[in-house]
């Protein structure tokens, strides 16, 4: 069975990827993602996505048949991709600009082998409707800091979710990782999806990440 490891700091991808019978190991890219600018937001998301994932996989140590797993996500509205505020500034007017509007998540996925150093890219794009919330809602949700962390400033399986009105799409995408699409690029390799499902007993074997 091919190891998997997460390219991504993300515990959203990584509880994600859990709950789906996978269990990685996860490897922190460190790339700078700044490098990246004035591309359109669905190739942004792939492009760092596909820079995450190659300074991974370039590791010494790792299985030749690992699959090395990078993604990345930006928010597209009116034309821009947005990824994680600076501050909270930046978090309450992207907040005012979103409400009761409609925005497309893009999260860029890119699977490469180790040992053979092909790889399998895509993007997952999700439609959002976001709710008209309040000004008073706004400054209580930044205030929780969980918006500063995640692309677009908001989420839908934590404190953002009341305000996600609808999805059009994988909801796993606007998690961060969309299942059905790395099923797919597992396949492009020539892996199966479900000889990466690990069993009950080697989850609870399983080490702590440090």
């Amino acid at each position: 069975m091919p190891s998997f490891v997460l390219a991504s700091a993300s515990p959203a991808r990584l509880a994600t990827l859990r709950s789906a019978g996978v269990e990685p190991v996860v490897i922190v890219s460190g790339v700078d993602e700044s490098q990246l600018d004035g591309l359109p937001p669905a190739e942004l998301a792939l492009q760092l996505a596909e820079l995450k994932c190659a300074a991974v996989a370039v590791l010494a140590g790792l299985p030749d048949d690992a699959l090395v797993l990078g993604c990345d996500s930006v928010l597209e509205l009116d034309g821009q991709a947005h990824g994680k505020p600076s501050d909270a500034a930046e978090a309450v007017s992207r907040w005012r600009a979103m409400r009761g509007r409609t925005g497309v998540l893009h999260t860029g996925h890119c699977l490469r082998e180790a040992g053979s150093g092909r790889v399998a890219a895509a993007t997952a794009s999700t439609t959002v409707h976001f709710a008209d919330v309040t000004d008073e809602e706004i400054d209580a949700y930044v205030a929780t800091g969980e918006p500063l962390h995640v692309a677009g400033a908001f989420t839908v399986d934590g404190l953002g979710g009341a305000f996600v009105t609808g999805i059009e799409g994988d909801h796993h995408n606007v998690v961060g990782v969309s299942l059905p699409l790395l099923r797919e690029l597992v396949a492009e390799l020539g892996a199966s999806w479900t000889d990466l499902w690990t069993s009950p007993e080697e989850v609870s074997q399983a080490a702590p990440l440090a």
